[in-house]
């Protein structure tokens, strides 16, 4: 039978229902939900409920409670932003004493900022000067240059670094089982690439798509989730799930994923990570594709990307990210990866990490509708 809300919240408030994720049954719940659903799915929490062999009733009940307590910040499902609207990693300079205001400015007052997250080196190396690190991404008709030019006046930025991904080899989340991941780790085969192309969408695709992607609130964790959605788009369900896999066969839809909190501890002081690595390594020009398929496919990664990043950090093109609660076993990560290429014969000229310190993540709005709102009250 399934937990109605108000005993879900009985449940929570007294103890009875576990909402931390190293819970047995939740870490088996979480070891599917984090990112193993792949594409956009008609029952998605029947799916979790079938290949984590715990009752969906129970799936439904744990993910809204853990939903409601801070566990999970997010239930959505995520699209391939990248082939929706233009988007890069950033990286800023900016003025010591202006950085926390630029930081809160990019969290709180620019919807197109999703990733706000300040980084440091162990050692001074290049590019360590730049401290904020952002992902941005704007609608298609917009220009990027121009929204970051934009924000460096609002935040007083010195200078910012745009690197737009020209592939994709890894992007996926699963801190849960991550956990567990021994150094050196990896698929038998090299990771394919992604390759980022923009896609157009009509009005109506649009439609469905802004209702799909919405945040789940904990009352609408429920069976036949999509229901709901297909009356705010204004189609009938049928159509909604017509659109939605046309649109997932044209790789626009991602996952149907649950985000644990994995910045700050959870409301019992447990903490899913405690370090967030991005990896650098400069292959040489024309090797990207091979380097990238190698890296990739270290089981420790949520992403890899083909990114240039210019003189200013000694031209890398391969990056990374990795997440862990110990540093020295991250490095380990890292150094087995860094073994791999060196027994695949891809040569590497420089390579370096940036540490995440504070960081705020939230989806990047990709509405075209929203931006030309945003840019009229930013510019008022």
């Amino acid at each position: 039978m399934l937990v109605d809300n108000l005993l879900a919240e009985a449940l929570i408030s007294s103890g009875m229902l576990p909402v931390e994720h190293n819970d047995p049954v939740n870490a088996r719940i979480l070891a599917i939900s984090e990112d193993k659903i792949e594409g956009f799915v008609r029952e998605p929490f029947e799916e979790i409920a079938n290949r984590s062999g715990v009752a969906v009733d129970v799936v439904l009940a744990r993910i809204a409670a853990m939903l409601r307590s801070g566990t999970i910040r997010r239930v959505r499902q995520t699209l391939l932003a990248t082939n929706l609207a233009e988007g890069a990693l950033v990286a800023w300079k900016v003025p010591e004493h202006k950085i926390d205001g630029a930081f809160d400015w990019m969290f709180q007052r620019d919807p197109f900022s999703g990733h706000v997250v300040l980084r440091s080196t162990d050692t001074l190396s290049a590019g360590s000067d730049y401290k904020l690190w952002t992902t941005v991404k704007v609608p298609q008709g917009f220009s990027l240059q121009a929204h970051c030019e934009l924000l460096t006046e609002k935040v007083g930025a010195e200078r910012f670094r745009l690197m737009p991904a020209k592939g994709i080899f890894t992007l996926g989340v699963g801190h849960v089982r991550r956990k567990t991941i021994e150094p050196g780790s990896k698929a038998d085969q090299p990771a394919r690439m992604i390759p980022v192309q923009i896609v157009d969408l009509s009005d109506h695709e649009w439609d469905v798509l802004l209702a799909l992607k919405r945040e789940f609130t904990p009352e609408e964790i429920r069976p036949s989730p999509w229901v709901a959605r297909a009356n705010e788009a204004g189609v009938s369900l049928e159509e909604f799930y017509r659109v939605a896999e046309e649109l997932n066969a044209r790789k626009i839809v991602g996952r149907f994923s649950t985000f644990l909190e994995h910045v700050k501890p959870s409301a019992g002081g447990l903490r899913v990570t405690r370090f967030n690595a991005l990896f650098h390594w400069a292959v040489p020009p024309g090797r990207e594709i091979e380097a990238g398929g190698e890296v990739g496919c270290h089981h420790i990664l949520t992403h890899c990307y083909w990114r240039e990043a210019g003189p200013e950090f000694k031209n890398v093109n391969i990056m990374a990210v990795a997440h862990g609660t110990d540093k020295q076993l991250l490095l380990d990560h890292k150094a087995a990866i860094d073994q791999h290429l060196r027994l695949s014969g891809v040569p590497v000229s420089y390579t370096n990490v940036f540490w995440g310190g504070r960081s705020e993540i939230k989806p990047s709005e990709i509405s075209p509708h929203v931006y030309r709102e945003w840019l009229r009250t930013v510019q008022s």
